[in-house]
């Protein structure tokens, strides 16, 4: 049960110096505690874990535009923030974790500008049939992070110009650009800043949780352990990832998400593998490489074993398994 609302926030719009406070205070956090942090960057393409920085954002554009990529380690897919966007961030012990009452602070807060919100499937807020808010999830050493972003007044033609979403994905979501996708919250409520979302956000936690806000105790995250993951989250390592000459090119659309996959073969056998995808599963679809190149040599239950009992990765494993099927 829920002892203790903390509340952090933080006006820098370094993203990878975020990024690294978020994973700072995920570490810190104890049992009881919700932790909502507010945070906003300036002109950052943010990847999902998962996905091909190069397919996803025109990185020359953006960075000659003082533009910066960044990738956090949770799933999905890519957003553009500016100083137009907040984002949030709930982190809560295991035992606490209830996306459903987290999204709840979300409608509540926008509901209270005056704007009519709904959800949609797991991670999205819509307004009239447009997006306006996604999440993402993280689990970790039995601590949940759910975080995401709240459009106000987001600047879209920088959005539509950095994003370069692939043409299946706005097919199954019925929309013909990203740009048709999403709108700001000041559509519907003309002259609505970031900093009264905060506010707004500040108070739906206290009335959705019924506890007062508070600020987290200590103050700041540890600087140490913000300097290591603030190095590792800007790092070219940790944003494009690495690169190997593949044979075989695997890509599919399933109702979980989008997933490419590519092969490197010696023998009949995988020897070297990379998959992308913008799924929420993300921690899954990290150690495909591993499970697809061990020494088994039968990828297919190697798969499977990989997916556990899990209902949702059982699924993803049966439909990779057979895109794996028609191709090798």
């Amino acid at each position: 049960m829920l002892s203790e609302l903390l509340i952090f926030e933080t006006f820098d719009a370094d993203p990878y110096r975020n990024l690294a406070v978020e994973a700072a205070l995920m570490e810190a956090l104890h049992p009881g505690q919700c932790l909502l942090y507010l945070w906003q960057n300036d002109r950052t393409v943010v990847i999902g874990r998962n996905q091909d920085a190069e397919r996803e954002c025109r990185i020359a554009l953006l960075e000659q535009e003082d533009g910066r990529l960044a990738r956090r380690p949770s799933g999905g897919g890519a957003v553009y923030h500016d100083l137009g966007n907040l984002n949030f961030t709930f982190l809560v012990a295991e035992r606490d974790y209830d996306p459903e009452q987290q999204l709840s602070v979300l409608l509540g807060a926008v509901r209270a500008a005056g704007v009519q919100a709904v959800q949609s499937g797991r991670n999205d807020l819509l307004a009239g049939g447009r997006k306006i808010s996604g999440s993402a999830f993280l689990r970790r050493d039995g601590r949940h992070c759910h975080h995401g972003t709240l459009l106000v007044s987001v600047d879209l033609d920088r959005l539509t110009r950095y994003l370069d979403v692939q043409p299946d994905k706005l097919q199954a979501k019925g929309v013909a650009s990203v740009r048709a996708r999403v709108a700001n919250l000041t559509e519907f409520c003309p002259g609505l800043t970031t900093d009264r979302m905060r506010a707004l956000l500040k108070e739906s936690a206290e009335q959705v949780f019924g506890l007062p806000a508070q600020a987290p105790p200590g103050g700041m995250p540890d600087p140490a352990a913000v300097a290591i993951h603030a190095a590792r989250f800007a790092s070219a390592e940790w944003r494009l990832g690495r690169r190997f000459p593949a044979q075989r090119e695997l890509h599919r659309r399933f109702d979980w998400g989008d997933i490419r996959l590519l092969l490197a073969l010696e023998g009949g056998r995988i020897a070297q593998a990379a998959a992308f995808s913008d799924a929420l599963e993300a921690d899954f679809i990290a150690e495909l490489p591993a499970a697809l190149t061990g020494p088994a040599g039968d990828p297919v239950s190697t798969l499977r074993t990989l997916a556990g009992d899990h209902p949702l990765r059982r699924r993803m494993a049966d439909d990779i398994a057979a895109l794996l099927a028609e191709a090798l």
